[in-house]
């Protein structure tokens, strides 16, 4: 009897949950979708496991913007449904999950914001209501710069060329910025602004003695100048890095991790980031060329795991770094003002070895495949005396599994072709250079004499015959022995 009652009330729970968001599957989705001015519609299909790690955190966001004023409606439509087959075809989807904006019936936009509750919910929120929120008195004027976020306003006494474009660069990037105006005269005349101004004021959380609580644009009346200006200057100079912001910190880039909380310890996450800035503050004085942010261990542990790094423990930050070219390196030493200092200038002048997440170097590497690990990338694959195939895989991969006799049968019939290496690399154990990008498994690149910078991303058959068609168009010195 027990486990009957506790099985209908997770049922009930659930049931409760799911309202959040509501289910448009049907064919009346073009008429029940004008009912809203925004909505976010996810397009879903229910065996897929990218939806299903979704769905908590869409929910979850939903039951927030259900009373957020006005209401941001969470909509879903399952592509598998009869009536949701047609909607999905109807608006292009062609992978789930799919995630569009809708204003007023029509698809306004792709959503291209954080896939968590609070990202979810702050990048929506920014799409109701006017692109900058007109304020008339004081209240509502320190309520808005109070926020978790930087906030952008606009202090105009009339209408003026600086208004307009201010009001442009709002229509266009609400998705980045919270924006706000006032012409209300006590407004204006409590924060000082007697001229037309666009001014930036960085959130309360993230005050400090370093640097100023506001930053007044001093530029041109432009929209493309304005909002250059808040790229350079928004995050500041050490941005608290977050889910829904890690994509607007520019390279080159150096990372404090630690137990960033500015919910339950404020004053603990400042007292790291104070030397943080006292070190991004000398090196911006003298013109260096680098930026700073901090971030909680705990969201970013991925990240932690690409450096190969492992503060679970550690109580005080631990420091990486990557370069404009996305290149990795960490401080090895305990964190202190003077070793962030020393690192970062070692860093900067390139006297700091590039992190490489690498399997061992293979003692026996004499097969007709060559096993590649980053440790010896550079000595196999740009080896600029030899052409090179090199297959990336991951070892759960079905299709790299499927691939996997027939690559080995392309390496036995080339074993006596010294001018072609044929190679393969586990990419889920090792760093790739950039200009290998690989996106998906198994990946093929083709990287020959003279052109190892540019390799070229193979999208041919997979079968042997294929692959030594291809070779005997492109091999370098070896044409007449393929």
């Amino acid at each position: 009897m027990f486990r009957w009652f506790s099985l209908l009330a997770v049922v009930a729970l659930a049931s409760v949950d799911a309202d959040e968001v509501l289910d448009y599957s049907g064919d009346d989705f073009a008429d029940r979708i004008a009912e809203h001015d925004v909505a976010l519609v996810e397009f879903f299909a229910p065996w897929c496991g990218h939806c299903k790690r979704l769905a908590p955190e869409y929910e979850a966001a939903a039951k927030v913007l259900k009373d957020n004023d006005p209401p941001v409606p969470l909509v879903k439509v399952d592509c598998t449904a009869d009536g949701g087959k047609d909607t999905c075809s109807k608006y292009g989807v062609s992978g789930y999950p799919t995630l569009k904006i809708f204003r007023g019936g029509e698809f306004s936009s792709e959503y291209q914001g954080p896939r968590e509750q609070n990202g979810i919910v702050s990048f929506m929120r920014k799409q109701v209501g006017p692109s900058a929120k007109p304020v008339l008195d004081k209240e509502t004027m320190e309520k808005f710069i109070g926020n978790f976020e930087a906030s952008v306003v606009g202090f105009f006494a009339e209408d003026s060329d600086l208004k307009k474009a201010f009001l442009k660069t709002a229509d266009n990037n609400r998705d980045d910025y919270r924006f706000a105006y006032t012409e209300a005269r006590d407004v204006i005349d409590k924060y000082g602004y007697q001229d037309d101004a666009v001014v930036l004021f960085y959130p309360p959380r993230l005050h400090n003695k370093f640097e100023e609580k506001q930053l007044v644009y001093d530029g041109k009346a432009s929209e493309n100048k304005i909002k250059n200006w808040l790229k350079d200057n928004v995050l500041g100079l050490c941005g608290h890095m977050t889910d829904s912001n890690q994509d607007k910190f520019k390279k080159p880039l150096v990372v404090a991790y630690y137990d960033v909380d500015y919910v339950k310890n404020a004053k603990g996450s400042n007292y790291w980031r104070n030397r943080v800035l006292k070190v991004a503050t000398k090196l911006k004085e003298e013109g260096k060329d680098v930026n700073f942010a901090i971030a909680s261990r705990g969201d970013f542990y991925s990240h932690l795991s690409e450096f190969g790094l492992d503060s679970s423990s550690a109580d005080k930050p631990v420091v990486a770094a990557r370069d404009k070219s996305d290149d990795k390196y960490i401080m090895k030493d305990e964190f202190s003002v003077d070793n962030l200092e020393k690192f970062v200038r070692d860093f900067l002048d390139g006297n700091v070895k590039r992190y490489l997440k690498s399997e061992p170097v293979p003692e026996d590497n004499d097969g007709p495949v060559k096993v590649v690990v980053a440790e010896n990338f550079d000595e196999i694959v740009m080896d600029e005396t030899k052409d090179v195939l090199i297959e990336f895989y991951a070892p759960w991969c079905g299709h790299c599994k499927n691939l996997a006799p027939k690559w080995d049968e392309l390496g036995e019939k080339l074993k006596d072709t010294e001018s072609i290496v044929i190679a393969k690399m586990d990419a889920t154990a090792n760093d790739t250079p950039g200009s290998f990008k690989v996106s998906g498994f198994p990946t093929i690149f083709w990287a020959p004499v003279g052109g190892k910078d540019n390799p070229e991303k193979y999208n041919g058959g997979r079968e042997v015959d294929d692959f030594m068609s291809f070779l005997k168009r492109k091999a370098t010195h070896a044409k007449d022995e393929l």
